[in-house]
């Protein structure tokens, strides 16, 4: 008896554990708030559709908890032992026609609308028509970086997406085509969709239709290798206005700078043109981010240090002193050449 009461006690513990976080999770943070990777805080079409539909269920499955733990807390404290006649047994009930159908049909009842609900939100999600304002973007997934490459636009860059805001007056959803580079990814921006796998060998779509401008944070949602945990992402929603700079901003070459031209000349001749590419130079690779704009980018190695020339070097000198397993080769450049790549780098914006 003493065990059955532990038990209930902790499944109550634990399920107001469950709605208190569920709860915080949308309350933490304020309504603009871009910090958060919340499915509570929906910014974007899509996400609000999960949102709801998640209310839907969480409404129906705290309501099945509250009536089976209501009428199992009422069986423990009618039918519990007592000290003078502990071999009691309360009356054995079988075979009763009403009880049968209805756990049977109830259970049925609850699945078939969850179901509907669901797949009425999944096909208005994935079957949604694209307007001829929409912005396309392909996103490459690989061991542990995002790649994005804008069709339209002639532009490519890394783990960090750049989208336009859609409103009312102006819809411009961003639909996007997934790829992936070597094993399975997962897409997921919680604010703004919900998670699409990204598989090798096949193209998978999504789109988005943010609401409001701002920076909202994901990551793969799918096992990927050592660095899983640490293969983030980062979208910038701007402004129409914003976003317009961004696109002339990356359109441009590399800048050419003569004062940092000896840490030109090093990158050129070391193994780092083999996996990167900068616009106007010898480095063509596309086995590693393109480096065309790296300092137009907050964070380093897809979200794992926010780019600063300290942590620059470090991931230059080191890669698993930031990113542990990842596929970035230490350079084993002497201090001064390696002074000087950092010094190239930072003209690159």
């Amino acid at each position: 008896m003493r065990r059955i009461k532990d038990s209930i006690k902790l499944i109550a513990f634990q399920a107001f554990a469950f709605l208190l976080c569920c709860t915080a999770a949308g309350a933490a943070e304020p309504a603009g708030s871009t910090v958060i990777t919340s499915i509570f805080a929906p910014e974007s079409t899509p996400a609000k559709s999960i949102f709801h539909l998640s209310m839907f269920v969480l409404a129906i499955t705290g309501i099945i908890f509250v009536v089976v733990f209501t009428l199992l807390v009422y069986a423990v404290v009618k039918f519990r032992g007592g000290a003078a006649d502990p071999d009691r047994e309360p009356a054995q009930v079988y075979g009763s026609n009403q009880i049968e159908m209805a756990w049977t049909i109830i259970p049925m009842l609850v699945v078939v609308v969850l179901f509907i609900a669901t797949a009425r939100v999944i096909h208005a999600v994935q079957d949604a028509p694209k307007p001829a304002t929409a912005f396309e973007v392909t996103a490459i997934g690989h061991q542990f970086w995002w790649e994005f490459r804008y069709p339209r636009l002639g532009i490519v860059t890394a783990n960090e997406l750049h989208i336009p805001v859609s409103d009312a007056a102006h819809p411009k959803p961003t639909f996007m085509k997934l790829l992936s580079a070597d094993t399975d990814h997962s897409f997921w921006i919680p604010q703004l969709a919900g998670k699409t796998d990204l598989i090798p060998n096949r193209i998978n779509e999504m789109w988005m239709e943010p609401f409001r401008s701002g920076i909202f944070l994901g990551q793969c949602a799918q096992y990927c290798g050592t660095q899983h945990a640490k293969m983030l992402l980062r979208v910038s929603v701007d402004s129409a206005e914003d976003f317009d700079a961004w696109v002339q901003a990356q359109l441009r070459p590399a800048i050419q700078d003569e004062k940092v031209i000896a840490g030109r000349r090093i990158f050129e001749t070391t193994a780092c043109i083999n996996c990167h590419a900068i616009s106007g130079t010898p480095a063509k690779g596309t086995f590693g981010p393109d480096l065309t704009h790296l300092m137009s980018r907050v964070t380093i190695a897809s979200g794992a240090a926010e780019n600063t020339k300290e942590n620059l070097r470090l991931w230059i000198q080191n890669p698993d002193a930031i990113k542990p397993g990842s596929l970035m080769p230490a350079m084993n450049v002497g201090d001064a050449d390696l002074d000087a790549i950092v010094r190239y780098m930072e003209t690159l914006r």
